[in-house]
């Protein structure tokens, strides 16, 4: 099992102690001869080398059972079902129990001396994915076991279940907003002030939000819930690292860098977008004529089915990939869309079991901002389904990489090429480009912001969001409310928005340079798919943001093509 048929998965080189010692060759001898001289040249492996190996193979495959045992018991969790593969909850908590267990006895065991190097780099990356998998609380995933929403007035609450406790905010209080005489998801909430014409009813709906930002931040009181959680945050990335940190890492640039970048992304908007201002329950409306325009066209119903068809034309079959997907409603649902592994993929019998993703998400509306969210998380999935490697590396790879690569598809649905390809119909370039950058610059300033907030774990967060929101998306300032608190991501995992802001830099990179290899594929080109795994996917989590784009691209990164797609607007 330690070699890996190079028929089957990415060329692979076991890369033994000895492979590169010189290799004499002698002509006409015998097969006993060569190998007699082979031995003599080489010497043959050691009893802890071979000792050794097997650990780590062994390793790997608990690895994946207990990865996989605790996707099955996620995916049950969360009600998509009641029972994966035959067995129920407690019969995947009991192997998740095991595999745990024995892992950690395997990990703690092997000693990096006897490895060679490929196999000290797979035993440190199941290392780090085993770690952050102990770092959280089965328990909490338990229905009913995670803190609520009102646990966040808790003053003895640690890091991550303060955090815990205000992503509940967004599940019960978000999932349920108050608006005219029924209630509305937020994530419905924001695909509605992009459509609704009037602006008293976008007003009455923006302050639909007032409770769920009161149980947030309360009154901005400087030990409020999230301004707490912002100071732990601070204080965790200044002892292991920050998102913001991890990202500029996975690119190899510094954080000033980095938010020198943001700000230039967000100037560029500020210039194309026109000097008018507007009032934040407004700004939506503003930049969304293309959704109101293509909606008729893009009911709740038919937005799988555009998505599956897209991605077939990109030479991805979500249906022959075995694509899981969870969209229905249901009570405690996610209040995030999201895509996780449901399967690993894996060596069975000498054949490739390959990768089953988990698409979860609530649509019951349709629209261009639904679908580009779907598409999305579908380019997630088609992601983690095309990786092929050994079982250390079939996992995410770094975040920053992950968010921009969905992005990549998902940018499609902008384009007057793909709208008239799958809905019959096409807009004027800058109308639909406003609709997609005026979101990706939102995204930008909560990155921003992010950067400011853990920089300054006490500044004012109202202030902040209203300085970077006035300045350069042209939004009148309101520093009494604190509608940046609009994302889960920022109590979740603070930080990890820079991921999307950052992450349009190498998402444009990575559409101009796949459109330069093998021609437009906005609407539809079969080659896009095996092009881009081989070059990207393939890979798992053995290689990072940094030396992916290196090789794709060939050069450093630069924030040059999302700054000239953001001009098209003009």
């Amino acid at each position: 099992m330690r070699n890996y048929d190079p028929a089957t998965l990415r060329p692979y080189e076991p890369a033994t102690r000895h492979q590169d010692r010189h290799r004499q060759t002698q002509v006409m001898i015998s097969a006993r001869s060569a190998l007699c001289a082979a031995i003599l040249l080489l010497g043959s492996p050691s009893a802890a080398d071979t000792a050794s190996a097997n650990a780590v193979v062994e390793a790997e495959t608990l690895f994946l059972d207990f990865l996989n045992a605790g996707h099955a018991v996620d995916a049950i969790n969360s009600g998509l079902f009641t029972q994966f593969e035959g067995r129920d909850l407690a019969a995947w908590e009991a192997q998740r129990h095991d595999r745990r267990r024995a892992l950690s006895a395997r990990l703690a065991a092997i000693d990096p001396v006897d490895l060679t190097i490929a196999d000290v780099a797979a035993v440190a990356a199941m290392r780090k994915t085993f770690a952050d998998y102990a770092e959280e609380d089965p328990k909490q995933a338990e229905p009913g076991n995670a803190p609520k929403c009102k646990d966040a007035e808790r003053r003895d609450l640690d890091y991550a279940t303060l955090r815990a406790a205000l992503v509940g905010c967004y599940r019960e209080i978000g999932n349920q907003l108050k608006f005219e005489n029924g209630t509305v998801a937020r994530g419905s909430a924001l695909a509605l002030l992009h459509d609704i014409e009037e602006p008293a009813r976008r007003k009455a709906l923006f302050d639909a939000f007032l409770p769920l930002w009161s149980a947030l931040n309360g009154h901005n009181e400087p030990d409020s819930p999230y301004r707490r959680v912002i100071k732990m945050a601070a204080t965790d990335a200044a002892e292991n690292s920050s998102e913001v940190e991890a990202a500029a890492r996975a690119i190899g640039v510094s954080t000033d860098e980095v938010e020198r970048w943001l700000t230039q992304i967000l100037d560029a908007w500020r210039q194309a977008s026109g000097p008018a201002m507007v009032e934040p329950w407004d700004y939506r409306y503003t930049i969304g004529e293309a959704n109101r325009r293509l909606a008729a066209r893009i009911p709740a119903d038919a937005l799988v089915n555009v998505n599956d068809r897209f991605y077939r034309d990109l030479g991805a079959d979500l249906q022959k990939l075995g694509v899981v997907y969870d969209l229905n409603d249901r009570p405690d649902k996610s209040p995030l869309a999201y895509t996780d592994f449901l399967v690993h993929g894996r060596m069975v019998a000498g054949e490739w079991r390959p990768t089953i993703a988990r698409v979860v998400g609530s649509y019951p509306m349709g629209g261009l901002f639904s679908l580009n969210e779907l598409v999305h998380e579908n380019g997630h999935a088609v992601q983690i389904s095309a990786i092929k490697n050994r079982p250390a590396f079939t996992d995410w790879p770094d975040t920053l990489f992950t968010e921009a690569f969905a992005d990549v598809p998902s940018w499609s649905v902008y384009e007057p090429a793909w709208q008239k390809k799958y809905l019959g119909t096409e807009l004027p370039e800058a109308i639909s480009l406003r609709a997609l950058f005026g979101n990706v610059v939102l995204d930008v300033a909560w990155s921003l912001f992010e950067m400011r907030m853990l920089r300054d774990p006490a500044a004012d967060p109202n202030v902040v969001w209203t300085d970077i929101t006035n300045r350069y998306l042209h939004i009148v300032p309101h520093p009494e409310v604190p509608w940046w608190a609009m994302r889960v991501q920022l109590v979740s995992d603070p930080g990890y928005m820079v991921n999307y802001g950052l992450g349009a830099v190498r998402t444009a990179e990575m559409r101009q340079r796949t459109s330069e290899a093998i021609g437009p594929f906005d609407a539809g080109n079969a080659a896009w798919y095996g092009w881009l795994s081989e070059r990207l996917l393939v890979y798992g989590s053995e290689r990072d943001t940094r030396t992916l784009m290196l090789a794709l691209l060939g050069r450093a990164p630069s924030p040059e093509a999302v700054l000239e797609q953001i001009l098209r607007i003009q």
